[in-house]
């Protein structure tokens, strides 16, 4: 069965989400960032798997649920805190970002039988889910990262390796106001949709 990843900044004022701001304050972001990790954890939790790890840069809070074991993030840059966390699997894994609130379990539910790779793009350029069923953190290091390049590169590393790749989805990442509006329209259960209705409620921008 697959370990899940989910790579994570805690959500502190000032530390997620500063593309949100202006027009959100910092506060407001990093309520925003909270509500779409904690909709990332859910559907992870609900998903099958064989450990489920939070990757992380900061300190857990209330809004850890149980069963997740705690790591924190590092070797770097991004490239290399992603191929890190695939160095601590022994097995196959997937990994997520808390950039897509939207993610259900089902979209974590994979399969490694005639595949090597999962891959999620996002909208952006980006990726938001990566899946290895042999994990090579090799696979990852020197990647640019936060490009619009990156998921393409990225994938393209899967493929020269010789690997069979198997795409997810194309998923918007939250980075911008836009992109909140959007995400949120998305998945209105979600409870990224219920806080930003609260913020445009309260007015706080």
């Amino acid at each position: 069965m697959t370990t899940l990843l989910v790579i994570a900044k805690e959500p502190r004022p000032g530390r997620v989400k500063t593309r949100l701001t202006p027009p959100f304050d910092a506060e407001s972001a990093a309520a925003l960032a909270e509500a779409a990790l904690v909709d990332t954890l859910r559907a992870v939790a609900a998903a099958p798997a064989r450990r489920r790890v939070l990757v992380l840069d900061g300190e857990p809070g209330p809004w850890l649920p149980p069963g997740f074991d705690v790591v924190p993030q590092r070797g770097g840059g991004l490239d290399r805190r992603l191929a890190a966390a695939f160095a601590g699997c022994d097995g196959p894994a997937l990994l997520v970002g808390m950039d897509t609130p939207q993610v259900t379990p089902d979209l974590l539910t994979v399969d490694f039988a005639g595949c090597d790779a999962y891959f999620g793009g996002a909208e952006d350029g980006g990726f938001w889910a990566l899946g290895l069923a042999e994990p090579d953190p090799a696979l990852l290091r020197g990647v640019p990262m936060s490009t619009s390049a990156t998921g393409a590169v990225q994938r393209g590393r899967l493929v020269a390796a010789g690997l069979r790749v198997r795409d997810l989805p194309l998923l918007r990442d939250v980075d911008t106001a836009d992109d909140a509006e959007a995400v949120a329209a998305l998945a209105p259960h979600s409870l990224f949709a219920a806080e930003l209705a609260r913020l445009r409620a309260v007015g706080t921008r």
